[in-house]
């Protein structure tokens, strides 16, 4: 089986390579992101494998099924960039990897904490520049404090783990309770008004689409830390920066935007940044913005590839799994 790789990079490669050769599979990368002008790029292909900025709606879909397409694969937990309705009118099976390593993602979320309470970047350039003046440097200790979890999946909870080992309050809030979950559940409003921290871990649905918007900025303690690591369309951007410029938000950690298909993983540092939002952000001193690398590491890598690959062989072995997603899951 041939398989087309949209949106690949050299670190996509460091397992499929090795993994793909020993299960007689042949890849074919593509540096483009799937679109309805890339899609025939993989007319020679028997599947396709995308990632989380790839656009796969009717109009892809339909053009992959008169190529004779009938295989998705994400490789990546979300599913909302492809319209499961068409690929089910299509007969084609989508398959995602649901959790190639909830560590990954938990841990830099936490990371992301610690670098905006303490000023590490500012701190950091400042020495860099010999310049060791500690003024405006101020952050708090986390032990004692309140920290408001919004999912708790798999990530959700490796989060929630690691806040407790820093001696935080913990409570959480989900759509779906884990009964055998050590945590305190909240309704949202309760949520936003007793966190000092909130870190988002939940998917992008109907439901949850800006579930961070005007109305839940203006429930918030003042100095608010928020942390996204999940989607970029769980904030309502504007409202974000209007909170921060309000004094309500002390501080934000943004691995994801609720645009960032146009601008991440590609190098922008010579060209113009025309979304205004995006600037605008990055110039506050109190937010950070990174490229949607929080899976990045060698054993999430390695379990994108391994499960990808399995998906391909339940595939063609008629295989029932859990990682087949079909249009109910998106309800």
């Amino acid at each position: 089986m041939k398989i087309a790789f949209y949106d690949s990079r050299p670190y996509d490669m460091l397992w499929f390579d090795p993994l793909l050769k020993e299960a007689d599979l042949e890849p074919q990368y593509i540096q483009n992101r799937l679109n309805l002008s890339t899609v025939g790029y993989a007319h020679e292909a028997e599947a396709i494998c995308i990632f989380v900025n790839d656009i796969c709606d009717k109009d892809v879909i339909d053009r992959l099924a008169d190529m004779g397409i009938k295989l998705i694969l994400l490789r990546c937990a979300g599913y909302n960039n492809v319209d499961l309705k068409e690929a089910r009118k299509k007969k084609m099976k989508v398959y995602r990897v649901p959790a190639y390593s909830p560590a990954a993602v938990a841990e830099y979320a936490v990371s992301l904490l610690l670098s905006i309470n303490r000023k590490i970047p500012k701190a950091y350039i400042r020495t860099k520049n010999f310049n060791f003046n500690i003024d405006g440097l101020i952050g708090f200790d986390m032990r004692g404090k309140t920290a408001g979890i919004i999912g708790t999946g798999k990530i959700g909870q490796i989060a929630i783990e690691i806040l407790k080992g820093f001696g935080m309050n913990v409570i959480a809030y989900d759509a779906y309770p884990n009964p055998d979950l050590d945590v305190e559940y909240v309704d949202l409003p309760n949520l936003y008004a007793r966190s000092d921290v909130i870190s988002l871990h939940c998917p992008l649905t109907p439901e949850t689409k800006y579930i961070i918007d005007r109305g839940a900025i203006k429930r918030m303690k003042k100095n608010v830390i928020i942390i996204n690591t999940s989607r970029g369309e769980l904030i309502e951007t504007r409202a974000l920066i209007d909170g921060i410029n309000d004094g309500i938000i002390g501080g934000v950690g943004l691995d994801v935007y609720e645009d960032e298909d146009i601008y991440f993983y590609e190098d922008w540092s010579d060209k113009i940044v025309r979304d205004r939002d995006l600037a605008r952000l990055i110039t506050f001193p109190n937010v950070i913005v990174t490229s949607h690398q929080a899976f990045l590491t060698s054993e999430a890598l390695y379990q994108i590839a391994s499960t990808t690959i399995q998906n391909i062989a339940d595939y063609i072995n008629g295989t029932d799994t859990p990682n087949e997603v079909v249009e109910e899951y998106s309800k």
